[in-house]
């Protein structure tokens, strides 16, 4: 990941919904000025859902989603129907595309039902107004287009754009605790797991948040970070370190200088923080068999002493002295029967953004299923969790 480019889970996600052959493809085409997805008169043409990550004007850096129709068929085509309904989970703003000639069927409308029932922000677009010899009045949330003459596509986008002034809040994720000319230490491992010639993405964000905000981020590794800290005429205002990270870290900082980690950072602009807190509890009181999720937003190559399969299980069972039961996803897999599970164990999901981040905390407070992140687990564990929330001292007050 360049430090030039945004992130995907930073970017606003579009998606576009709609029946077959409503003209969705074409649609999303016309839009990105790019031939993103396939377009015929079959159909059904659009079979998965299509993502791009792309700057788009007047917006910025987004990603664009085309999903397969509301009204496919057969066993293949609700398979498809579903994938389709599973964007949403992540669709920051919603496109519904409606053929201008035939109008609103009753799946648009309870698909309209579905985005008002999520709060998510939509647009009706009336696509094929070329074909149209009348015009109704039209909500200030919905707009005639051609997509194959790129008649009022322009509009839309402008309509988007005004939008997502409400669908995507700007978060601070480490600013609002500095100021500026401050000194920010960040414990930064150098280990098997890092990716050759870069930095994960939360590293970056901390640092990119530090940086725009004129305060300064000295970076080291943790056999260093004694030395770092002598060597500095000015008391640092945060130390942030890796989680795995903690318990050493903790060790050599010294109780006036305030800690926390990357993890509990991106728990809070992500997720709920309280909430995280509140299943960290439940780590002392797993017994032998209890089913354990660990459940991670990225796809890596797992290698050895790996931290979801290998070392947090390590530190579940040292810590709460029972033999669970886990089951490990990545990426976009997460159950939606959480109800066997006793915990749910998950990274940072710097890699996921806020909407689906939310509602996978969302599902497991739903099924009464405790949900803790690697940061606030792994703090807990090693008996310094009270510590690492000392930024936060209303949420510090619940331990």
């Amino acid at each position: 990941m360049s430090l030039q480019n945004t992130p995907s889970s930073e970017r606003l996600h579009i998606g576009f919904f709609g029946l077959r052959n409503a003209g969705k493809s074409s649609v999303v085409n016309a839009v990105t000025n790019q031939n993103l997805s396939l377009v015929s008169d079959v159909l059904g043409t659009t079979t998965d859902p299509v993502k791009k990550a792309m700057e788009l004007l007047p917006l910025g850096p987004v990603v664009i989603i085309d999903t397969p129709g509301l009204d496919d068929e057969g066993t293949l085509g609700q398979m498809r129907v579903k994938k389709a309904k599973d964007v949403l989970a992540y669709t920051d703003i919603a496109v519904l595309v409606v053929d201008a000639k035939k109008g609103k069927s009753e799946l648009d409308y309870n698909l309209i039902e579905t985005f008002k029932e999520r709060k998510l922000p939509f647009i009706v677009v009336y696509n094929k107004m070329d074909l149209l010899t009348e015009k109704a009045t039209l909500f200030d949330n919905e707009i005639y287009v051609s997509a194959i003459n790129e008649e009022n596509i322009d509009a839309l986008k402008e309509l988007i754009a005004k939008l997502s002034k409400s669908a995507k809040e700007s978060k601070p994720i480490v600013s609002d605790l500095i100021e500026e000319k401050d000194i920010v230490v960040l414990v930064i491992p150098i280990d098997k797991a890092a990716p050759k010639g870069r930095l994960i993405l939360p590293q970056q964000m901390v640092m990119r948040d530090i940086l725009d905000h004129h305060a300064m981020c000295i970076c080291t590794q943790v056999d260093e970070l004694k030395t770092t800290l002598d060597s500095l005429s000015k008391k640092p205002k945060l130390v942030i370190t890796d989680s795995q990270a903690f318990g050493a870290v903790s060790k050599i900082v010294s109780d006036d200088i305030t800690l926390t980690s990357f993890s509990i950072l991106m728990a809070r602009y992500k997720g709920d923080l309280k909430t995280l807190i509140n299943g960290a509890s439940v780590l002392s009181k797993l017994k032998d068999n209890d089913e354990v999720l660990i459940a991670e937003g990225c796809t890596h190559h797992r290698q050895c002493n790996d931290i979801g399969t290998v070392k947090m299980p390590n530190w579940i069972e040292n810590f709460s002295g029972a033999k669970p039961q886990y089951t490990f996803t990545s990426g976009g897999s997460f159950p939606e029967d959480l109800s066997k599970f006793k915990l749910i164990v998950h990274c940072g999901g710097c890699m996921l953004n806020e909407k689906e981040m939310k509602r996978r905390m969302q599902s497991s407070s739903i099924q009464s299923v405790p949900i803790v992140n690697y940061g606030v687990a792994i703090a807990h564990m090693h008996g310094i969790l009270k510590r690492s929330l000392a930024p936060f001292p209303d949420i510090q007050k619940l331990l």
